[in-house]
């Protein structure tokens, strides 16, 4: 019996909060260990944008992955991202097992796999960037005809806001310090072993 992690994501507190984005992806996962005949050994969830590389569960996911010999399953490929070369650095990360998306049964592990998720994830990132594209020029044609952007009602700043701001924007795993108890153990955020 294959053993599997499973990594669940949303992008906003909300979604976290309400469960139901987080529930859905938890019975993609179990109706494909279902079909499989997998064991779940370990479950990560995170809330962070799938912009961001920097997720301490994710980390976490590939380590266990690692340790365990087991494999990375995930609902749906959007739920790790749309950025072909972040997507291949995953595939690399999780160990000899790989990682498997509920949403494409049908590729198969290793090699033959990486290569098709790898083509698949660039697919991806191809219509992310046109659609940030028409939306850039939608913007710029709205802001021709007179359209005010951005927030109308901007408050005076205050320290307190601009410290806030600071902390918002410091990578989920520097607030976390994971980065400093992988240190300790001896390994990089990329969970390689540091260098003597």
């Amino acid at each position: 019996m294959d053993r599997f992690v499973s990594y669940l994501r949303v992008s906003t507190d909300s979604q976290g909060r309400s469960g139901l984005g987080l529930d859905a992806q938890r019975q993609a996962v179990a109706a494909h260990l279902s079909a499989v005949g997998g064991q779940l050994v370990a479950e990560f969830q995170e809330i962070e944008s799938g912009k961001r590389a920097d997720r301490p569960q994710l980390v976490a996911a590939l380590a266990s992955c690692r340790t365990r010999r087991a494999v990375l399953v995930i609902a749906k490929l959007d739920r790790l991202a749309r950025n072909a070369r972040f997507l291949l650095s995953v595939a690399e990360g999780s160990g000899q097992a790989g990682v498997v998306f509920c949403d494409l049964p049908t590729v198969p592990a290793g090699p033959v796999g990486k290569f098709l998720v790898t083509q698949m994830a660039a697919v991806a990132e191809l219509e992310a960037g046109l659609i940030s594209q028409r939306t850039r020029a939608a913007l710029a044609v709205a802001k021709a005809r007179g359209v005010k952007l951005g927030n109308p009602n901007p408050g005076p700043a205050t320290a307190a806001m601009a410290a806030a701001a600071r902390q918002a924007r410091r990578p989920a795993w520097f607030k976390a310090g994971l980065h400093v108890e992988l240190g300790k153990a001896g390994l990089t955020l990329s969970g390689r072993m540091m260098a003597p």
